[in-house]
């Protein structure tokens, strides 16, 4: 039975979902990018905010939505239930990198004292008790757990998803990792990404960058955009000095098959 701390929590997201309140800037765009009955990988996926929005703007998708935190992925499962679409939304207690087996969850403790769940990431090896955690944040300690790990190829192998549409990725750094994991699903599917890249945690925690994961991207022929302000613009790079945003990559094979909207405009411009 759930706990009141996880209950909370899933009522707390419940009620945002319902009221479509406090959503990311970049969430109204997924209905320029869904329809139909994609297959979703929801990376990182909190308390499944995303993923419900996903069965709203696509109500016959299909969602894998991967979470590490033992205490989140508790509320992921209870939100998605109340919700009625835990048939849609499979849930999948594991983080993803570049090789199955297990890493270490951190989640730093703010200053104030409250579990900084938003911040977690995972790492080899559990950091020291008296450093910091990561370079964009304040903290005052941590709490630490194992936890599962798999490759999203493998996993799609495994599992039968033999179609992948769409990547909602979320994962405080670990991006470039998850990605190398993904090289036969990219290459095959050439799905849509939402991606919120990390570059100082991607330098300081995983030994990557932006860049690379860009050119990952890019490398594959895929066009990069990311809100300015209320506007949708084409970029090349991530913008500077930021220690994170969300960016969408979209493969010109699948252009055609967009929904109207602004980005079925963009790439046939």
């Amino acid at each position: 039975m759930a706990s009141l701390r996880v209950l909370g929590h899933a009522f707390r997201a419940w009620r945002r979902n319902l009221r479509w309140a406090k959503h990311e800037p970049e969430t109204p765009y997924l209905a320029d990018l869904l329809s139909g009955s994609p297959v979703c990988l929801h990376i990182g996926a909190s308390d499944g905010r995303h993923s419900y929005v996903m069965t709203k703007v696509a109500p016959k998708a299909r969602i894998y939505a991967f979470e590490p935190s033992e205490f989140t992925f508790q509320v992921l499962q209870t939100c998605m239930a109340w919700h009625g679409i835990s048939d849609r939304v499979t849930t999948v207690h594991a983080a993803v990198s570049d090789a199955p087996g297990e890493l270490f969850l951190v989640t730093p403790k703010k200053t104030s004292g409250r579990m900084g769940r938003a911040y977690a990431f995972v790492t080899d090896e559990p950091p020291p008790a008296d450093g910091p955690l990561r370079p964009d944040l304040q903290d005052r300690g941590s709490e630490v757990q194992a936890t599962p790990v798999v490759t999203l190829d493998e996993y799609c192998e495994s599992h039968g998803v033999t179609r992948v549409d769409f990547i909602r990725m979320d994962i405080e750094g670990a991006e470039q990792k998850a990605l190398a994991g993904a090289h036969a699903l990219l290459d095959r599917d050439r799905p849509h990404v939402l991606i919120e890249i990390h570059p100082r945690m991607l330098e300081s925690r995983f030994g990557g960058s932006a860049e690379a994961v860009v050119e990952l991207f890019r490398s594959r022929g895929y066009r990069m955009f990311a809100l300015n302000g209320d506007r949708l613009e084409e970029r090349t790079t991530v913008v500077p000095d930021l220690p994170w945003k969300d960016y969408f990559f979209i493969h010109p094979s699948r252009a055609p098959r967009l929904p109207d909207g602004v980005f079925k405009a963009r790439m046939a411009a």
